[in-house]
C-alpha cells in the first residue's frame, strides 16, 4: 500500500498516524492543553469548594454564637425572674419579721409602762409611809 505525505499507514479503510507525524504532535499538545485546562477547572472548583467551606464554617460559627448568645439571654432572663421572686419573698419575710418585732416591742412597752406605774405607786406609798410616822 502507498504511504501519504503524513507518514500514515493505511490499515484497511483507516489511517494510523505515527508519533513523528506533526498532526499527532498537535493532538498531543491539544491533549496537554485540554488536560491543563481540566486541571485548572478542577483547581478552580476545589478553590470554590474551599471558599464555600470557609463561608459555611463562618456561618456555622455565627449560628453557634447566636445560639449561645440566645441561651445566655434566656438564662439571664430566668435568673432575673428568679432574683425578683426571691427578693419579693425576702421582702415579705422581712416585713413579717418587722411586724412581729414591732408587736413584740409594743407588748414589752406596755409591760414596762405597767411596771413603771406600779413602781411609781409603790414609791409614793412608801414615801407616804415614811412621812406618816415621823410627822
Amino acid at each position: 500500500m502507498a504511504t501519504t505525505k503524513r507518514n500514515s499507514k493505511k490499515r484497511g479503510s483507516e489511517f494510523v498516524l505515527t508519533k513523528s507525524d506533526p498532526v499527532t504532535r498537535i493532538d498531543d499538545e491539544d491533549l496537554d492543553l485540554d488536560l491543563s485546562s481540566d486541571l485548572e477547572g478542577i483547581m478552580s472548583a476545589l478553590q470554590q469548594i474551599k471558599e464555600k467551606a470557609v463561608k459555611d464554617g463562618q456561618k456555622k460559627n455565627e449560628e453557634t454564637i447566636s445560639s449561645v448568645a440566645s441561651d445566655i439571654r434566656r438564662k439571664i432572663h430566668e435568673l432575673k425572674s428568679k432574683l425578683k421572686k426571691e427578693r419579693q419573698s425576702f421582702v415579705k419575710a422581712l416585713s413579717k419579721s418587722s411586724e412581729e418585732c414591732e408587736n413584740w416591742l409594743k407588748d414589752e412597752t406596755a409591760k414596762y409602762k405597767e411596771l413603771y406605774e406600779k413602781f411609781c405607786k409603790e414609791k409614793a406609798a412608801h414615801l407616804q409611809a415614811l412621812k406618816g410616822p415621823s410627822s
